[in-house]
């Protein structure tokens, strides 16, 4: 009678904490409301907590709490819809670096049971702000897996997961993919097949067709998903330039898609804006394969021959260029020593690095940017996030970071979207475009949204069950 008392005792502490970290979890975005909303710009400013008494600022943020978890339980506020002549915003909702990792054969049950739970727990980041916000784009800034250097069976296995569990996406249509292209141990994708069309392409006269191009696009996948979903290669999908090989470059296009285009939007009204996909990872060398940077700077030269008017939302891995002491990472570049022993073909060839050169950031800002209208860029790699301003001199053809707006030319503001991996707190960047008629231009806006670190997650899951298995023996004994 007293074990059963004890085990009551237990199993209400229990649920008592399981309802409250569930409660947690579901409901996280209210206690940040204004950072986990796109940025409304026909809202008045709310009352100034710092003014009030400890008492009343805790009565605030519980009601400011509350009404938000009313509003987003029982509502669906579209945000998105154009009210008279007035262009609907962009809702532009950016997923840093979630770096994935495999299971192997000898992998151990709890590291199995880490990166199971891991992929639920980043899904469940997902699903809750895009649930909550119904953005019309979905950005992931690369990384999307932890490592280049896997198998393609083992790379088709992670965008199968990488897909279903934490983006909730169909992926039926990558079974007919597996059948075409497969061996004894799985997928194996084409890559001289995929070479030969690329080179083929390389071999007639510029400009190449390699189909950069797209317009007011919203889905790739209409009947399935309401917003378009873009993945922008980084260095552990594909590699640095003195790693990346027709087979990384093959397989990544296959399952992902393009790495290179744009998408013009609203090019007959006086809204025009576009966003910009660029692979920064094939931009300088030395590279081991030469010809893909060759495309990419085609891909800049096309995109700047189209004179475009509007404003640019450009989507990249690599950070620009800035000085040491701006971000958390400075400019630094490896490359492989002259004498590679292990693999002598990568000799002298670049091997990693955290930014662009400076050289290399002023070209393609140039390229980008050139008809001086505002717009924005979103970087991931460096995990612990960055906002930085780009300040152009016309005269000198130059762009010269900073923490705050010093050009009369040109700013154009830089993002690097911190990780949502759980060691960095699971983040969601929003970026919301708002078109001011008064000026004539795009304004862009960013905002990070919190969730926790990956325990706490853990901690709801773990303490459901746990409450689950305490009631039933209460109810056995």
């Amino acid at each position: 009678m007293q074990s059963k008392s004890f085990i009551k005792k237990l199993a209400t502490l229990a649920s008592f904490l399981s309802i409250l970290s569930n409660i947690f979890i579901f409901t996280y975005p209210s206690l940040h409301p204004k950072q986990c909303s796109w940025h409304c710009y026909d809202k008045k400013p709310t009352e100034d907590p710092q003014v009030l008494s400890s008492w009343e600022r805790m009565v605030f943020y519980a009601r400011r709490y509350f009404d938000d978890v009313r509003e987003h339980t029982f509502t669906r506020p579209d945000q998105t819809v154009a009210t008279g002549d007035q262009p609907r915003d962009i809702h532009l909702m950016a997923f840093g670096d979630p770096q994935i990792k495999g299971v192997w054969e000898k992998t151990p049950y709890i590291t199995r049971l880490d990166i199971f739970g891991n992929d639920y727990y980043l899904g469940h980041i997902a699903s809750m702000m895009r649930k909550r916000l119904h953005p019309s784009h979905v950005v992931v800034m690369g990384d999307l897996f932890s490592s280049q250097w896997i198998g393609d069976s083992e790379f088709y296995n992670r965008t199968a997961r990488y897909s279903s569990r934490i983006f909730g996406r169909d992926t039926a249509w990558m079974k007919d993919i597996e059948e075409e292209s497969h061996n004894h141990e799985g997928y194996k994708v084409n890559w001289k097949k995929w070479a030969d069309e690329f080179n083929a392409i390389r071999s007639t006269d510029k400009p190449w067709n390699f189909g950069f191009h797209h317009s007011d696009l919203y889905s790739w996948d209409p009947e399935n998903e309401d917003s378009l979903f873009i993945n922008i290669t980084g260095n552990h999908d594909i590699g640095y330039a003195g790693d990346i090989t027709y087979q990384h470059m093959a397989r990544f296009h296959e399952l992902f898609g393009k790495v290179n285009y744009w998408i013009e939007y609203d090019t007959d009204t006086d809204h025009p804006w576009r966003i910009v996909v660029l692979n920064s990872l094939a931009l300088e060398g030395p590279a081991l394969q030469p010809e893909f940077i060759e495309a990419t700077w085609e891909f800049l030269y096309q995109l700047f021959e189209r004179r475009f008017q509007g404003s640019t939302v450009l989507l990249t891995h690599v950070p620009f260029y800035k000085e040491e002491g701006l971000c958390s990472d400075g400019p630094e570049f490896h490359y492989y020593p002259e004498h590679f022993e292990r693999e002598p073909y990568k000799a002298g060839l670049l091997r990693s690095q955290n930014h662009l050169s400076e050289d290399v950031t002023n070209r393609v800002l140039n390229l980008i940017f050139d008809n001086d209208k505002p717009g924005i860029i979103l970087t991931g790699h460096d995990h612990v996030g960055c906002e930085t301003m780009y300040n152009k001199n016309s005269k000198e053809g130059t762009w010269t970071a900073s923490t705050k707006k010093e050009s009369k030319d040109l700013v154009v503001q830089e993002i690097t979207v911190k990780s949502m991996m759980g060691e960095f707190d699971g983040n969601t960047g929003l970026v919301t475009g708002h078109f001011n008629k008064r000026s004539g231009k795009w304004e862009w806006s960013f905002t990070l949204c919190p969730f926790a670190v990956q325990h706490i997650w853990w901690f709801a899951k773990v303490s459901a069950l746990v409450t689950g298995f305490l009631w039933s023996l209460y109810i056995l004994i």
